[in-house]
């Protein structure tokens, strides 16, 4: 599948409002998007065994959305597959006193993947260019108010871009995505929780409050994915209204990133290769 139509290029003139939330791909049918979707997650699997074998690289997938957009749902049904043992996820909600006290992507580094491994974010430092930004939250962070300037927010786009760049010069991989639903969509899902007695505990009234701000939102993730998808760290839009196709197009973005590396298992030699044979013998002959 070509991914290309859903990457957004550096320094690109998003629009948001012009991605249609909705979008399937080439898929008419839930059944056949599931059905590679299995096939995807199989493939990262074995992607996933060569990465953690070869210990060169990690990856850092990034997931961010508006509240129902399918943040838990895309981790949960997309990294099923994947060895717990070399699978990190974190959850970044709002952060704690010790975190405010130090600089914002802080908490985010103390989180990074190791080599070898898969790192997930579920919401990430980018929330301090969004909600931060939405409800004007930068003293609560302590900066100082003559750091608090008009370029404050193209500053941290070039904190980002630097501190994204220096991780892939480290061997960290990021990918992000932006899982793009609609306000209807996000409306529908905000009533069935509170229609189904069994998603009644997943609705918060924190929800509505946040749809009030709906177009600043919208505002400010354009703003942000288009300064911040790089080459080292790109941005991928994904159609979110269908929670099938948006796990489809997740699990094809990181199958085929994970692939782009031509990840292997390490060679054995010549010199290894003989005494492997020699153990093998010693097995053969119960001699250990």
């Amino acid at each position: 599948m070509d991914i290309s139509k859903y990457k957004i290029g550096p320094q690109s003139d998003l629009k948001l409002s012009k991605i249609k939330t909705s979008d399937t791909g080439q898929f008419g049918e839930k059944d056949e998007a599931e059905k590679h979707l299995e096939e995807n997650i199989q493939r990262m699997a074995g992607l996933q065994s060569k990465l953690y074998a070869q210990n060169k690289y990690a990856f850092l997938f990034i997931i961010q959305a508006m509240d129902t957009a399918g943040k838990d749902g895309t981790i949960k049904h997309v990294m099923s597959g994947l060895n717990p043992q070399s699978t990190q996820v974190h959850s970044f909600k709002q952060p704690s006193p010790e975190e405010l006290d130090h600089d914002y992507l802080w908490r985010a580094m103390k989180c990074m993947p190791e080599r070898g491994c898969i790192g997930i974010f579920n919401r990430s430092y980018y929330e301090d260019v969004l909600v931060v930004r939405v409800h004007d939250l930068l003293k609560k962070q302590q900066i100082p108010d003559e750091l608090i300037t008009d370029n404050i927010w193209k500053d941290r786009y070039r904190q980002i871009n630097n501190f994204e760049r220096y991780l892939y010069e480290n061997g960290i991989i990021t990918v992000k995505f932006f899982l793009h639903i609609s306000k209807e969509e996000q409306k529908d899902r905000l009533i069935g929780r509170i229609d189904d007695k069994a998603k009644n505990w997943k609705f918060a009234s924190a929800d509505i409050q946040e749809r009030q701000y709906w177009d600043e939102y919208q505002r400010y993730y354009q703003e942000a994915i288009s300064e911040t998808s790089t080459r080292e760290a790109p941005w991928y839009v994904i159609p979110a209204d269908k929670k099938w196709f948006a796990r489809f197009l997740v699990s094809e973005i990181i199958a085929q990133s994970m692939d782009a590396l031509k990840l292997g298992y390490p060679l054995v030699d010549e010199a290894q290769k003989k005494i492997l044979m020699e153990f093998k013998q010693k097995l053969l002959n119960n001699e250990v």
